[in-house]
């Protein structure tokens, strides 16, 4: 038995010529693929605005009329790359 092996992508994603998941199927539709480039760009973009949004925030006073708001911002920005996650682990289930 061997140990399975990390594969990292190189810098410009994935190894060319590697499958996405499920893609080895015959007559599996490529529009259900979960294009990891695809899923890192849209996580990458809500990290982004993420820490914007603690940037603005870190005034220091936790007590402030704004926080819960903040809180709420915050969670809505992580429930979106949740929901992105598991779209994408979805798809891959699905194969």
């Amino acid at each position: 038995m061997t140990t399975p092996t990390s594969h990292t992508p190189g810098p410009n994603g994935p190894r060319p010529g590697v499958p996405l998941p499920g893609q080895h199927l015959q007559g599996a539709n490529p529009a259900e693929f979960a294009d990891p480039a695809a899923v890192r760009a849209q996580i990458d973009e809500l990290m982004a605005e993420l820490r914007a949004v603690s940037r603005e925030t870190d005034t220091g006073s936790a007590e402030s009329a704004g926080a819960g708001v903040e809180i709420t911002r915050r969670a809505r920005i992580l429930e979106q790359a949740h929901d992105v996650l598991v779209q994408a682990l979805t798809t891959v289930d699905k194969i």
